[in-house]
């Protein structure tokens, strides 16, 4: 059987990375707008976004400054390269970043979907290059 991708919906296919729901994209627009700003702990809150922990917000405020780079705002390309794909329990999600000075980066946001009664509900892991 061949998976037909709807974009509203999430694919449960822990055997291939499927692209990421529309439903799930302004959520992490948001976030990855916060951390453009250099709001790396999410002070507002993001509907649908757990809280991140200090520790997390630290190392991505540090690794992001490391790269030497300054995100931005995702553009629509993003969505053409980012990825989601079920683990059994939760979506493990990839979304690819960019930046001031190159575009498209080799950094990417990485994130875990967690089905829950209001929809979905997203933690936020890292943002480094793979």
């Amino acid at each position: 059987m061949q998976w037909q991708y709807d974009p509203e919906n999430a694919i449960k296919d822990e055997n291939s990375p499927h692209p990421i729901p529309k439903a799930w994209r302004p959520a992490l627009r948001e976030v990855v707008s916060a951390f453009a700003a250099g709001d790396y702990s999410l002070k507002r809150a993001i509907l649908s976004i757990a809280p991140i922990r200090a520790a997390i917000a630290n190392q991505i405020k540090a690794y992001v400054a490391h790269y030497g780079e300054k995100l931005t705002a995702l553009p629509d390309e993003t969505w053409r390269t980012s990825v989601s794909q079920w683990t059994g329990t939760h979506w493990d999600v990839l979304v690819d970043l960019w930046t001031v000075e190159s575009g498209a980066s080799d950094l990417v946001l990485s994130a875990r979907v967690f089905e829950v009664d209001a929809g979905f509900r997203i933690e936020i892991d890292s943002v480094h290059v793979p």
